[in-house]
């Protein structure tokens, strides 16, 4: 389990429950990081170990608050060398999601082991 390479997805919560965002616009949000970092990281040893097992990768989308702890938890892992892509959503220049190049579970979990699993809430409708 220790070698298992897993992908994490960090997207802010406050783009559906505050800002109004349709849970397509944050799907996209994530997709664009997920992908821009593969490609970025493509000669990467994990990351080719990732895409050669296609059937089984594994990806955990996590929920951050806002814009403030994205750019905080992006600081956190420049600082200790762990590659990832800051996806900032164009023109608006917001950044949305963040996502990390697969790493090796337990190599990566202590930077990300404080953010939850992203759950989307949908508002209530009155039938």
């Amino acid at each position: 389990m220790s070698n298992t390479l897993v992908q994490y997805v960090l997207l802010r919560s406050d783009l559906l429950k505050d800002l109004g965002w349709s849970i397509g616009a944050l799907v996209a949000q994530a997709c664009h990081a997920s992908t821009a970092v593969l490609h970025i990281f493509k000669e990467d040893e994990h990351t080719i170990q990732y895409l050669n097992d296609l059937d089984n990768m594994h990806k955990v989308v996590l929920e951050v608050p806002n814009e403030e702890s994205l750019n905080k938890i992006a600081e956190k892992l420049k600082e200790n060398s762990i590659s990832h892509k800051l996806w900032i959503e164009q023109p608006e220049n917001i950044p949305t999601c963040l996502a990390i190049k697969p790493y090796p579970k337990e190599e990566i979990k202590k930077y990300v082991g404080k953010f939850k699993l992203y759950k989307a809430t949908m508002p209530s409708k009155d039938l």
